[in-house]
């Protein structure tokens, strides 16, 4: 019989990047189970009787501090194992605090903090270092150690900083089988001290165990109680009867010129503001392809707010409440997806038909177990609102191609009567052009609107108060946000009508003003969404095969007569700080794509420099691709159920949090007054082909309606012919903006970049930052 696999078990303390270091650990360490507690998921005195089943300890990274018990929970007890159940560790950032703190040292912060910086490592070759060469590696920290009265501690290697004099960056107990690095060896750009010292490591490790004549204990059902499964591995599905045969998509592609997007909605009937309406817009380069569902008063609705224990699902003037059971609204939808399996559409265009709609920032926050404190449920955006598109029309803008498309049984004559319209509203360009209807201006009058911007004093207050948990080892970056409110109560105003929707006058201003590669006008009573991002946050392809692909943007630059190719890259790939920045979200993106794919991660693009209409963007990609044979036709994750669960791990987006994900969140909590809502989120699709595509509500703006109300029974006023009594009503609008603050971050300039985002779509009411805010 050959011997069982090694086993090791890592210990995470909430980190943003651990998983990242199980992978770096299955690369040097072939074939081995990886199996992750948290450190607080059991104490060493119960822990000690299973080490016998582990070939070695690796403890990793985390936010806080090793003094702090809430911070470091078994850890710190770890280095006091006795020798009975004695075996090697390696700790990683915190890890090597905690070794040295509990053997003497002193824990000092750090001058100047070193949160994504690259740093030179020296080291003499020997130990954890034999046969490594130079080292450039990765740092995310504030603390640092003095070995000073450490005596059984031994420096390997140390770097030298500015402000800072010589730091340790390695060391190993002397006489215990105990190693530890500073630096990250797990981030994507750490050379030299990633793998070369995990094997080194593992051969030491295996050195050591067998001077000892030390044996790990087969693995038995004992230990699977208590441990489960290691990684990698696929979160199960709920079980749900599948279809036998996939509903089938039934296409016509047109070739019609100089039919614009808006143009198709007009004709779809978009100014009635009553109806719900959807269109994900390529509104600018390098987007392609637009989505406009064209949907009926039968299209199924599905809304979810945080904290129920149900589901709303409203189909024509019905809204059923639906019991969750013993589902979460992930699964619930994945289920609800699982029955609605659509094949033979276009292969030449992303969608086909299937869900559309936003998921809130806070249905992110939830799936991380932060408590939303001030979430009620009362008159509040859904946490999940989407409509299931069975409708729809997809314009090209590289071929020049319109889709028209069903995945209704039986729909032709409704294909051929939209094909029809389409080319009469061509032919009447002008009856049909939405550039050459009656145009109503989007401009408030004056004294019938009030702008309520940010506090200048208390956000500039509130960035340094996240500078110092930053220096406290908490954070490495938090994306600071506040709100923006906007009342419009003009009584002369054009109202809202059966032909006359003041939210698409907004959203054709906004996508004037502000053309973005990925815009959307989402109008989902209770909720309109009117969005200019330029931020593509996860789509993955249609099984089999799927690829899944992440691109944080982080580094912006609004393009100006004197912004060059030259001068963009030099501020933005020039700046440490903004490199800084996208290097921590790709680290934590690839820990949450490892955590639902696997192994096969990787970054095919980092801080590329990148030309959209109005700015220039630093963007990072990162793929992932499932293990063989996950998502083929027959399996349960062909209908996307993958895609699904990626999203449901990253969630809500590293770029408008910080690193690591949960603590951030914990801490801007305290920071904002508000919740996010809708901002912060993600909106686009989820085809019943497998595909899906989302994007990170930013440049946006929404409001909340509360003439539509969906009870267990009915849509309150929903297309209710007396829904316009003739009564002006004020609109309320929100806009969220913010930015990712840092330990070189300068109150000032933060605040005029988080006015800047808000400026770009705060002009949609023809309003302006006022001068000296």
């Amino acid at each position: 019989m050959s011997p069982e696999p090694p086993r090791i078990l890592l210990v995470d303390s909430y980190d943003s990047f651990t998983y990242n270091l199980a992978a770096l650990c299955r690369k040097a360490i072939p074939n081995c189970y990886v199996h992750i507690i948290k450190n607080d998921d059991i104490e060493l005195k119960d822990l000690s009787s299973y080490l016998p089943y582990f070939s070695g300890v690796i403890v990793g990274p985390g936010p806080g501090s090793p003094d702090i018990p809430e911070d470091i929970g078994l850890v710190k007890d770890l280095w006091k194992i006795d020798d009975a159940h004695l075996l090697p560790v390696f700790g990683v950032c915190l890890g090597l605090q905690s070794l040295a703190l509990e053997n003497g040292a002193n824990l000092r912060r750090l001058s100047v903090v070193k949160h994504g910086h690259v740093s030179t490592v020296e080291h003499n070759g020997t130990d954890i270092f034999k046969g490594v060469g130079p080292v450039d590696a990765v740092r995310y920290h504030s603390l640092h150690v003095e070995l000073s009265g450490a005596k059984d501690i031994e420096e390997l290697a140390s770097t030298h900083d500015e402000g800072n004099g010589r730091v340790v960056m390695a060391l190993r107990h002397r006489t215990r089988p105990f190693w530890a690095v500073q630096y990250h060896p797990e981030s994507v750009l750490t050379r030299g001290g990633g793998i070369e010292v995990m094997l080194n490591f593992w051969r030491l490790a295996r050195t050591w165990t067998f001077s000892r004549g030390r044996v790990t204990r087969p693995w038995d059902q004992k230990a699977d109680a208590i441990f489960g499964v290691p990684w990698p591995y696929v979160r199960p599905l709920p079980s749900a009867p599948r279809v036998n045969t996939p509903l089938s998509a039934s296409t016509i592609r047109l070739s019609i010129p100089g039919l614009s997007a808006p143009d198709i909605c007009e004709v779809l009937g978009v100014d009635d503001d009553s109806s719900p309406f959807v269109m994900l817009e390529s509104a600018a380069h390098p987007g392609r392809f637009t989505i406009i569902g064209c949907l009926t008063s039968t299209s199924l609705r599905v809304t979810y707010t945080i904290g129920n224990s149900f589901v709303h699902l409203a189909n024509g003037e019905s809204c059923n409440q639906i019991d969750l059971g013993s589902h979460d609204v992930w699964s619930w939808l994945t289920s609800f997806m699982n029955k609605r399996k659509v094949s033979g559409g276009s292969s030449e265009i992303p969608f086909w038909g299937g869900l559309v709609g936003y998921l809130s920032y806070e249905l992110g926050t939830d799936s991380l177990r932060v408590s939303a404190d001030r979430v009620s449920s009362q008159t509040r955006h859904p946490d999940v609102n989407l409509v299931f598109v069975e409708r729809s029309i997809i314009l090209d803008s590289i071929s020049g191609h319109i889709y028209v498309q069903s995945i209704t049984e039986d729909d032709n004559e409704w294909l051929t009567e939209m094909a029809e319209q389409l080319h009469s509203a061509a032919r009447n360009y002008s009856t049909y052009s939405s550039y050459n209807t009656t145009s109503y201006s989007t401009k408030a009058r004056p004294n019938t609107s009030t702008v309520i911007l940010p506090d200048r004093d208390l956000y500039r207050s509130r960035i340094n108060l996240a500078k110092e948990h930053l220096f406290a080892g908490e954070s490495y970056e938090l994306c600071l946000t506040a709100n923006t409110h906007i009342t419009l109560n003009d009584p002369l105003a054009p109202k809202a009508s059966s032909t006359y929707s003041p939210s698409w006058q907004r959203y054709k201003h906004l996508r004037e003003l502000n053309p973005a590669p990925h815009a959307a006008y989402l109008r989902l009573h209770p909720t309109t969404l009117l969005a200019s991002s330029p931020e593509r946050f996860l789509s993955y392809s249609r099984p089999p095969g799927t690829t899944y692909k992440l691109c944080p943007v982080k580094g912006t630059l609004r393009k100006g007569p004197h912004i060059t190719r030259a001068v963009a890259e030099q501020a933005l790939r020039g700046s440490q700080k903004e490199v800084a920045e996208n290097l921590m979200i790709v680290d934590l993106i690839r820990h949450d794509m490892h955590g639902a794919v696997g192994e096969n991660v990787e970054v095919k693009q980092f801080c590329t420099v990148e030309e959209c209409k109005t700015v220039w963007q630093l963007v990072s990609v990162i793929e992932g691709q499932s293990a063989e044979g996950v998502d083929k036709t027959a399996s349960h994750y062909a209908n996307g159920a993958l895609g699904w669960e990626v999203l449901r791990r990253s969630l809500p987006p590293g770029s408008m949090t910080g690193a690591p994900k949960k603590r951030s969140v914990e801490i801007l909590q305290t920071l904002e007054d508000e919740e996010r809502n809708v901002y912060s989120g993600v909106f686009g699709y989820w085809c019943a082909g497998g595909g899906g595509d989302w994007s990170v509500t930013i440049r946006s703006c929404f409001k909340y309606d509360d003439r539509y109300e969906c009870d267990a029974h009915s849509w309150t006023e929903f297309n209710n012919p007396d829904f316009y009594p003739g009564v002006h009503e004020p609109e309320q609008w929100v806009i969220g903006a913010g930015g990712a603050i840092t330990a070189l971050s300068d109150p000032d300039a933060e605040w005029d970049e988080m006015l800047a985002k808000l400026q770009s779509v705060l002009r949609v009411f023809g309003a302006a930052v006022p001068r000296g805010h």
